[in-house]
């Protein structure tokens, strides 16, 4: 195992059953598979990718059959949390395998200790309801996580972002309990990053002595209104993931990837001149 580790983050994919369109406008599973193939042809392979939530749209189980297919290209282990869209026991029943979905109960909580950079994962997710918790219990078991290994450098990947967006209507089912998680982070300065999901979009924001984040989505983004009033809206704006790339003496550092078919990459020297 290398002492540098780049994870991708993905989020947001809201797969449905084959054949369907989100909103009737937007084919998640078409844009995932093309999210795939981006992260295929990478020059650098992410050592593991982590999924942010909003596997599904609606929580059935033959969504996650579909998603599980979509994912089966990938070479590299990837790790999933539960989004508002989704539900515990289906995506337990289908990643059977994916063993972490399990360690703690009901919460799809976990740490991933086989990196260089430790993964802890948050359940942050209110069943039928669009907003986050995270409660007592739930911040009880990340003190006690966090606190059980303090040398390690660590990423804390959750659904709501513990941050407010200024996009009205995403800030009213935004996550209750972000004082109280602050409270911790506060009290672990392992952790390097806290990736979050649910915005279709890439904002960060310096929360308790780290660095919270969101991720865009390989498919429709967020409507960028800041506005409290702003509408429901979705636009069709280039898709994108993440890549977190942590080196020993540097700590981590965030790029965000673009998925399609661009011009280039072209030169811009030639020789030792630069191109006039």
């Amino acid at each position: 195992m290398s002492d540098a580790f780049i994870l991708a983050q993905i989020s947001d994919l809201h797969i449905k059953l084959p054949g369907t369109l989100s909103y009737r406008v937007v084919d998640c599973a078409a844009m995932l598979t093309r999210c795939v193939e981006e992260v295929r042809r990478l020059p650098q392979q992410p050592d593991a990718i982590v999924i942010t939530g909003d596997l599904v749209d609606f929580g059935r189980r033959e969504e996650y059959e579909h998603l599980r297919s979509l994912l089966a290209p990938l070479p590299m282990p990837y790790y999933l949390l539960p989004g508002n869209h989704d539900e515990r026991t289906a995506l337990r029943a289908v990643f059977a395998d994916h063993v972490y979905l399990r360690q703690w109960q009901p919460y799809v909580q976990y740490a991933i200790d086989d990196w260089p950079v430790r993964l802890v994962a948050l359940d942050t997710v209110v069943p039928g309801e669009g907003g986050g918790r995270l409660d007592a219990e739930r911040l009880a078991w990340l003190e006690r996580t966090l606190a059980a290994e303090r040398r390690k450098p660590t990423i804390v990947v959750m659904h709501h972002p513990p941050f407010p967006t200024l996009i009205g209507h995403m800030d009213r089912i935004g996550l209750e309990g972000s004082d109280e998680l602050a409270a911790v982070i506060s009290r672990h300065p392992q952790v390097e990053r806290i990736l979050c999901g649910h915005l279709h979009r890439p904002i960060q924001y310096r929360f308790a002595g780290t660095i919270a984040s969101t991720s865009p989505s390989p498919a429709h983004q967020v409507a960028l209104d800041l506005s409290p009033e702003a509408p429901s809206h979705f636009k069709m704006e280039p898709p994108a993931f993440q890549l977190h790339a942590w080196r020993p003496g540097i700590g981590v550092v965030s790029h965000t990837a673009y998925i399609g078919d661009f011009a280039g990459p072209f030169p811009f020297f030639e020789g030792e001149q630069l191109i006039d």
